[in-house]
């Protein structure tokens, strides 16, 4: 089983017509989805193998909307209730790119998760966000400690540029030396602000996190996978034909990859897995796949 821990919150995409014209108004298409990183991680990833979420989300009517969505997609919903349900607004521009907007409401008030919440679980999944804000940073860097004494596999995604210098590089990567997860997943623009993945080789920080796998995406151009033992690894990435929305797409490559390397352990073989749950998305609003 594959547990993630994080947000769950609902996302306005809003996909613009033409560039924002301020001060007056400007062409939009609006959709409300399911949001958070780690609730899309754990949807996309229950379509391909046993899969848990942890978090929490508001005692509202939004909260009840969003458990029972993840619980009608098979997945083991395991969440607190308390405050008001999150909300992030995504601007989505003509090329596919995105601004967000985010409030994450209940999902920074994460605490006391019981040991039997990791009963079962094989992989634990932490996107960064969660880090960010008090009680979640607290309980989640303890949740990974616990995980870790009972033979758990750990993945933590970079989640943001945005959230990454917030928090601080030089904090960050203290964290990530302290919890040494087996993996750290990121985008190319992540990886390059943590030092760890430069022009597709390894970066002058990598040498901090030893015990660590570092995954770089890198749109188009090939997936870099550095510190494994056969050493330096790309992964061309096959073309897609449209691509009109990115919200979502990191988290799916996450869910492919993670769910394909506790299938068979071979990370070639987890980059295209992730590779191919990320093309799903990148023509559907927000983090949402075609049925």
């Amino acid at each position: 089983m594959l547990g993630i821990v994080g947000d769950l919150v609902e996302d306005v995409i809003v996909w613009l017509e033409e560039p924002i014209r301020h001060g007056t108004d400007t062409e939009v298409e609006i959709f409300h989805t399911r949001g958070g990183s780690a609730a899309n991680v754990a949807s996309f990833a229950s379509r391909l193998g046993p899969t848990r979420f942890i978090g929490c989300v508001g005692d509202d009517p939004l909260g009840d909307s969003l458990v029972n969505g993840l619980a009608a997609d098979g997945i083991d919903v395991r969440v607190q209730r308390r405050g008001a349900t999150g909300t992030i607004v995504i601007l989505i521009d003509q090329d596919g790119e995105r601004t967000m907007l985010p409030y994450r409401g209940a999902a920074t008030l994460l605490e006391d998760v019981p040991d039997e919440w990791l009963d079962g679980v094989e992989l634990l999944h932490v996107p960064a966000y969660t880090f960010k804000g008090e009680p979640v940073g607290h309980t989640v860097t303890g949740l990974i400690a616990r995980a870790r004494q009972r033979g758990i596999l750990v993945s933590i995604d970079a989640s943001s540029t945005g959230m990454l210098t917030h928090y601080g590089v030089d904090k960050f990567l203290d964290l990530m030396k302290e919890l040494r997860p087996n993996f750290l997943i990121g985008n190319q623009s992540e990886s390059e602000l943590l030092g760890l993945c430069i022009d597709g080789g390894a970066g002058p920080n990598l040498h901090l996190l030893p015990d660590t796998i570092v995954v770089t995406k890198a749109g188009a151009d090939p997936t870099v996978v550095l510190g494994a033992p056969e050493g330096l690894i790309a992964i061309p990435v096959p073309p897609v034909a449209e691509v009109r929305d990115l919200t979502g797409a990191g988290d799916a490559f996450a869910a492919g990859f993670l769910v394909t390397f506790l299938a068979n352990g071979d990370l070639k073989s987890a980059c295209v897995g992730g590779h191919t749950n990320a093309a799903r998305v990148l023509s559907s609003p927000g983090a949402s796949m075609p049925d």
